[in-house]
């Protein structure tokens, strides 16, 4: 396969439950946004409305899309490296070959842990990238991790 021709390629989605996560932390965040500008009602302008109003509509949107986003969220296992693509309107591709891969760390905080879902890190020689696979189900995350710990010695075997 070249390593470009990604357009054909078989491609895991992430669970759909990863959306809840995700739409719990975005209104979280919406909401004390919300209340922050709040504070400026204390002025009684209108401009100190509007700012909540623009505030709690962004919010609304990021939110409505979250879904979308969500369901963007792919990887695949090629021959010589891990491919990740995020993204809807900006998408963004991440090759991780497996014999850069040093950690392969598995992170499952309350909300996604009930859920029964896990989030995989994966810590490279390179020291800015910060790849992340969020939303595997649990045990899909740990026959992944296996998976890639075996594929990424093998390859740093043959270095």
């Amino acid at each position: 396969m070249d390593r470009l021709d990604i357009a054909d390629a078989d491609w895991t989605g992430v669970s759909p439950r990863y959306v809840w996560p995700e739409l719990i932390g975005w209104i979280v965040t919406g909401l004390v946004a919300a209340g922050a500008t709040m504070l400026f009602w204390f002025f009684e302008q209108w401009w100190a409305y509007a700012l909540t109003a623009a505030v709690v509509v962004a919010f609304a949107l990021v939110a409505a899309f979250t879904p979308r986003r969500v369901r963007s969220i792919r990887y695949q296992l090629r021959e010589d490296d891990l491919l990740l693509r995020k993204g809807v309107m900006f998408v963004r591709f991440v090759a991780v070959p497996y014999g850069r891969m040093q950690l392969i760390d598995i992170n499952r905080g309350p909300v996604v842990r009930a859920l029964g879902l896990s989030d995989l890190k994966f810590v490279t020689a390179a020291a800015s990238s910060g790849v992340t696979i969020p939303g595997v189900p649990a045990a899909d995350a740990d026959a992944l991790r296996d998976r890639l710990v075996g594929l990424a010695e093998s390859r740093r075997a043959g270095l």
